[in-house]
């Protein structure tokens, strides 16, 4: 199950998702010939990445913000940026740009962390926007549950495009994530679940105070779940001004 679109329109232009964006495939490009020297390419690793080792033992917690900008692959990197590009922008219209960018950073910061829970004295380096990004799908989960997400279904040899509710493929989602996470290592490197599930819950906490102010339920039965038609959001806005007696 792979999300490849949704079906939401934002009402302003996602300077900052675009910006993250452009930025993480930067960063990728800069140190990518390292890949071809697997010695260098740990040592830079060891330097940038999160390693909760360095963390809890040595108090380093740089990796917690740099670890966000670099990736394992061109796979990876291309996995995530679809990912944001997906659920980034509808987040950015209901938050505004700059909390939005702090949101971001914050989710992933609460990410690195949740991992070194898992595991706080593992040496493994961990790297990846995926933890930050969950954050996004946690708050997307909690705006907007009945927008709809097309994902792609692969059977081995068959594969298929289907349409469903964004709150039925995040909450799999995030299913996946603990159940994995249960099950694995964090001494034998690989996928940081726990990094992307405590990533996901601080995105829905760190939501909540937007969706209380956009009227919380209220906020739901106006839209239907689903993000507001550009149209549609300033008349959204002026609903959502309580109304005022006039003194004669």
């Amino acid at each position: 199950m792979f999300p490849i679109r949704d079906h939401n329109p934002s009402g302003r232009r996602p300077y900052v998702t675009y910006g993250l964006i452009a930025l993480n495939v930067v960063v990728f490009m800069a140190y990518s010939p390292l890949f071809a020297d697997e010695r260098a390419l740990n040592l830079f690793f060891y330097d940038w990445a999160m390693i909760p080792a360095k963390v809890t033992q040595l108090g380093d917690f740089t990796g917690l913000l740099t670890s966000m900008f670099l990736h394992g692959g061109v796979l990876h990197l291309a996995g995530n940026m679809l990912f944001l590009w997906i659920f980034g922008d509808n987040m950015e219209d209901r938050m505004g740009h700059l909390p939005y960018l702090a949101f971001y950073l914050a989710t992933g910061v609460a990410a690195g962390l949740a991992h070194i829970l898992g595991g706080p004295g593992s040496m493994v380096p961990t790297v990846g926007a995926s933890g930050a990004i969950a954050g996004v799908m946690g708050g997307y989960l909690l705006l907007f549950p009945k927008a709809r997400v097309d994902i792609l279904l692969i059977f081995i040899v068959f594969f298929r495009v289907i349409t469903i509710p964004a709150a039925l493929m995040l909450a799999l989602w995030f299913a996946f994530q603990v159940m994995a996470g249960l099950g694995s290592d964090p001494d034998m490197g690989g996928v940081a679940y726990w990094a992307h599930a405590g990533g996901f819950v601080a995105g829905v906490v760190l939501t909540l105070p937007v969706f209380l102010r956009l009227g919380g339920p209220r906020f739901w039965r106006e839209t239907h779940g689903t993000p507001p038609h550009p149209e549609a959001d300033y008349r959204f806005r002026r609903s959502s001004i309580p109304k005022v007696s006039k003194r004669r």
